[in-house]
């Protein structure tokens, strides 16, 4: 038996932890699910017998998923950043936790239909944010503003463009 991380992230669930759990290792490298747990005996919000805890770990981030109720919904106070690389990459999982019954949100951020939220962020908008080149970096922040999901070539004409140029309308 391994020894679980001394830390570990516990994500709480009104329920539907497993499913969610098992919905990230579908969507994300280095994610699976390690364990299920069933409750020893009923609690407020479950019976004996129903999913209590998922051990899991999420692109190598150890998390317990826990099916608590309704008493502690999710916010935005909390969400996954998760790095992309690629246009395509950012597409990919954008639209699989939008398209599975979740929601937009702006500037990157979306929400999962768990109620988990997440931030798709290319490394080329997290670059342009950090640059030395602060007039650039806010006009890539500017951009980044007014989207949803994040447009890299969108962030990239807009952290290129001079100051005197007219700025292109962003989508």
């Amino acid at each position: 038996m391994t020894v679980p991380a001394k830390a570990r992230v516990c994500l709480w669930y009104v329920r539907g932890a497993e499913d969610a759990a098992r919905f990230y290792a579908d969507v994300f490298p280095d994610t699976r699910v390690a364990a299920v747990r069933h409750a020893p005996a009923d609690y407020p919000d479950g019976s004996a017998g129903d999913v209590l805890l998922v051990e899991f770990t999420l692109m190598g981030i150890e998390c317990i998923g826990l099916n608590g109720g309704e008493q502690f919904p999710q916010s935005e106070a909390f969400s996954f950043q998760i790095a992309t690389e690629s246009q395509e990459e950012t597409d990919r999982y954008w639209h699989a936790i939008v398209g599975n019954g979740g929601a937009e949100s702006m500037c990157g951020w979306c929400k999962d239909r768990w109620g988990l939220n997440w931030q798709i962020t290319p490394r080329v908008l997290t670059d342009a944010i950090a640059s030395a080149d602060r007039a650039a970096a806010g006009r890539a922040m500017e951009a980044m503003m007014t989207m949803r999901r994040i447009d890299i070539a969108a962030i990239q004409a807009a952290f290129a463009a001079s100051a005197a140029e007219p700025r292109p309308a962003q989508p």
